[in-house]
């Protein structure tokens, strides 16, 4: 394969544009949830920056980076440093196999609107979010805090336990589609998205990606009530932020994945195939935002118990199921 200089040109270019959108996103996701939350309760939320607030999220950058960056005495402080950049940069890796819409002719050249499509873009979605454990398990035990290390305990097992539902939730997704490429699994949606045949797959995928988040109703690891702050309970100033960031980016990633799994990624009639993805990622934002205005927090046994006892055997018996359907096609 022999890449010229136009070839290069469009990967950076496809690379910046993605990193200045995702973090533009993830931004006003955070406004967008405090607005949100602010209507459901009937409040008016942030509205005093710039017009109806919509400079609120610059002036929370500003007020991160000019907060005092503390390390607590005997922390680990390499582990301490490291910790929120783990958090934040494999979600935003996430975004490099998304596809976005359809490829473009551009200048005689196809190009596709992902910085990649990998052969197996699915199982690098899965090896992320496995690295994304590490942030929360560094920054609890390098913190040298109780609060923080049972923090970290917390998000350890919550985030392995749904790991492995939410990989088994694919299976019957990947042998629909006969590949782990995520192009080819939208392209296999071409007449009927795969939430028709896999509602069950949907549901499980859906609550895997909530707890992989650590959002309301399984926001065990950050309990205010019991744990202070959890696993960045030390933290302040811009590396409480790559933590706070990387939540929200985490959020537009899983929900994009989310909708090329399930809902035929940029397909849809009439509207523009950008435009399409653009409302199917809103709508999963939406709902983690509904979730969490709506739902009280699960006690720690009963999270456990719903990975463990529930979603994961009900995860395999989805993928016999599909296998022996398939089979007698």
């Amino acid at each position: 394969m022999t890449w010229d200089l136009l070839d290069i040109t469009f990967i950076v270019v496809k690379i910046l544009l993605l990193f200045f959108i995702v973090l533009t996103l993830a931004a006003y996701l955070v406004l967008a949830e405090r607005r949100i939350l602010a209507w459901m309760q009937d409040r008016i939320g942030p509205n005093r920056v710039g017009p109806q607030g919509l400079l609120q999220p610059l002036a929370d950058v500003i007020k991160m980076l000019t907060k005092e960056d503390l390390i607590p005495t005997a922390a680990d402080r390499l582990l301490f440093s490291f910790a929120p950049a783990m958090a934040a940069i494999p979600a935003i890796l996430t975004f490099a196999v998304v596809p976005l819409a359809a490829p473009l002719v551009i200048m005689g050249h196809r190009v596709n609107l992902q910085v990649t499509d990998l052969d197996v873009g699915t199982l690098y979605f899965l090896a992320l979010s496995s690295i994304a454990v590490y942030g929360v398990a560094l920054g609890g035990w390098a913190s040298n805090s109780k609060y923080a290390l049972l923090g970290s305990i917390r998000g350890l097992s919550q985030l392995i336990s749904y790991e492995l539902s939410m990989g088994l939730s694919l299976v019957p997704v990947v042998m629909l589609a006969r590949s782990l490429k995520l192009s080819e699994i939208v392209n296999a949606q071409a007449q009927m998205p795969f939430i028709v045949y896999q509602p069950i797959a949907f549901l499980i995928f859906l609550v895997s990606i909530f707890a992989e988040c650590k959002r309301i109703p399984f926001d065990l690891p950050e309990a205010e009530g019991e744990l202070v702050a959890g696993f960045h309970t030390e933290y302040s100033g811009m590396r409480f932020g790559l933590f706070f960031v990387g939540e929200y980016i985490n959020i537009v990633a899983l929900g994009a994945l989310a909708s090329v799994f399930f809902f035929g990624g940029w397909r849809g009639p009439l509207l523009p195939p950008i435009v399409w993805f653009s409302i199917k990622v809103a709508a999963f934002c939406f709902l983690f935002i509904w979730i969490r205005g709506t739902l009280p927090r699960l006690r720690y046994d009963q999270l456990m118990h719903l990975g463990w006892k529930f979603l994961t055997p009900l995860a395999l018996l989805n993928i016999l199921a599909t296998a022996w359907w398939l089979a007698l096609r």
